[in-house]
């Protein structure tokens, strides 16, 4: 029966036996064993000891100048070196280095023969090299494995971490993972039965042996297993506790890292296979059946775990996402999801969404109400501002901020490493309403370089012109520009942002000098005196009541 694998050596990146001999500064030779290839080493010990056994981990390459081995003295066979041999295999040594000079002028026969006899590569030590330098040269090269395997790790990472973002993510882990080992991964289920698989089609003996190495973890409080089957490395990974779920790996060869690389693929599954099995992960799938069959957001918006509240209507924000550095990944994404407390993420280029429910509201009327003590306060066009002299908003961690992201705050909190825009709450029938406010909150909080800023909707003297003749005037106003959406839309940021030339380029990704061409051609088409507040007014009235 398979039993849980102990190492017998430390976990450290093995060497070749075959890469410390081609040093040409040492002048190591082998003189018996296997073939160097085929030997690895996990370190050097220096040990004069007649039984090194006590001082061996398992895997090194023991070095001795034959201190306690009395043949130069003139009195062969007084020394045993079938037990010397036989103890330092016993103890797992991986080969033994003789040192020629100062005691002995060449390695004694005995010593060869024992060596030949037990299978234990025997090295020559010439005299010029030290044993200090040969234990320098192990640790180098390990040094190195050990960067080429976290750099091995790494890469399996990304690709599994992409493979999981795919619209197929079970199959796709499989296959980036069976790819990087060059073998099999299976995952079976709690039935025991194969429900995915991908890599090259292993024989019938191993197929049998891996499942029945994957029923063995389903049934034992461990939850890895290994085996080893006509020269075919198998591995099981248990899939979560209690769930049934085993990821199954079969390789013609073992490497450094290959296990991390399976335990990154078998977590990754764990995720997948929980969200599958969970209740939420099954409403969430019928959510979207029945978006893609017709049914309206209104209906399918309970699926999504946002609640009803009493009957009442339910509400989300809709949040836009930038990384201060880098892009975002599915990884990223994903934990910044789980922060604002909802797994509804969609990452797409740069912009990481997120769809958040809203707590029930309190009273009919929604909106921000200003804070006096949240240091936030909603402006004339929907815009959060921080407060008057409020310290800026990145140097202040989330929860403190201004510019809403304490607990005073509404909605999503700001999270360090992230730039929020965040819309208003809105019912699930305006959802894509709520998408454009988060939009532009994010353009705007990347313009003035706060953490979070959030869309709010107050009454004002908007309101009280009919919506349709408010559309209608805006149309005719804008007319001259209503063809080209590239200086509509940077009117509206600029004016936005106070006529700031530099704001309005970083809001828009161009530079401060198509800005200034842009503002300069609407005013030329519009006919008007953009330094006029009144015509700014005017403008921005108009703006903000244009659709389509």
């Amino acid at each position: 029966m398979q039993e849980t694998a102990v190492p017998s050596a430390p976990p450290t990146p093995p060497v070749s036996l075959a890469a410390l001999l081609s040093r040409d500064d040492l002048g190591l030779r082998q003189i018996t064993g296997p073939p160097a290839r085929e030997v690895t080493i996990h370190g050097a010990h220096t040990s004069e000891m007649s039984d090194p056994y006590p001082y061996l981990l398992g895997g090194e390459l023991l070095l001795t100048a034959g201190v306690h081995i009395p043949e130069a003295a003139g009195r062969p066979g007084s020394f045993d070196f079938d037990g010397y041999v036989a103890r330092i295999v016993a103890a797992g040594g991986a080969a033994l280095g003789f040192g020629v000079a100062p005691v002995h002028d060449t390695v004694p026969a005995g010593l060869v023969a024992a060596c030949e006899e037990h299978g234990l590569p025997l090295v020559e030590v010439p005299p010029r090299t030290t044993f200090s330098g040969v234990a320098r040269a192990v640790w180098q090269l390990m040094a190195r494995a050990r960067l080429s395997e976290l750099r091995r790790i790494t890469e399996a990472q990304q690709g599994l971490a992409a493979a999981a973002s795919r619209p197929d993510p079970v199959p796709s882990v499989l296959r980036r993972l069976a790819g990087r080992l060059e073998g099999r991964a299976v995952l079976y289920g709690p039935e025991g039965a194969e429900i995915a698989a991908a890599g090259r089609e292993p024989g019938d003996e191993v197929r049998r042996a891996m499942a029945e190495l994957a029923r063995f973890v389903t049934g034992h409080p461990s939850s890895t297993a290994t085996d080893t089957v006509a020269g075919t490395r198998l591995a099981a990974y248990a899939l979560g506790p209690g769930r049934g779920f085993v990821l199954g790996v079969a390789a013609p060869h073992r490497e450094s890292g290959d296990h991390t690389i399976a335990s990154v693929a078998a977590v990754l599954l764990s995720l997948l296979t929980g969200e599958h099995q969970s209740g939420t992960g099954a409403a969430r799938s019928s959510a979207l059946v029945r978006l893609l069959l017709g049914a309206r957001r209104e209906e399918v918006a309970p699926l999504l775990g946002g609640g009803e509240g009493d009957g009442a209507v339910t509400r989300w924000y809709v949040v836009h996402a930038r990384p201060d550095t880098g892009a975002p990944d599915a990884v990223s994404a994903s934990a910044l999801g789980a922060a604002l407390g909802s797994p509804l993420v969609d990452a797409a280029d740069d912009v990481v969404r997120v769809l958040v429910p809203a707590p029930p509201r309190a009273e009919d009327g929604g909106g921000v109400r200003p804070e006096r003590d949240g240091g936030v306060r909603p402006e004339g066009d929907g815009i959060v501002r921080p407060e008057a002299g409020a310290a800026a908003p990145r140097k202040s961690p989330a929860g403190s901020g201004p510019a809403g992201a304490g607990p005073a705050g509404p909605g999503p909190a700001a999270q360090p490493g992230w730039t929020l825009g965040v819309s208003a709450p809105v019912a699930p029938a305006e959802w894509p309403a709520a998408d454009a406010q988060a939009a532009r909150a994010l353009a705007r909080a990347r313009a003035t370089r706060s953490a979070l800023v959030r869309h709010a909707e107050r009454p004002g003297f908007a309101d009280l012109v009919p919506p349709g003749e408010a559309e209608a005037h805006a149309r005719a106003l804008l007319a001259p520009i209503g063809g080209v959406p590239a200086l509509a839309e940077t009117l509206r940021v600029w004016l936005s942002l106070h006529g700031s030339w530099d704001r309005t380029a970083v809001a828009l990704s161009v530079h401060r000098n198509t800005v200034r061409q842009r503002i300069a051609r609407c005013a030329a088409l519009l006919g008007a005196d953009l330094d006029d507040p009144d015509v700014r007014m005017e403008l921005w009235f108009a703006l903000r009541h244009l659709r389509g």
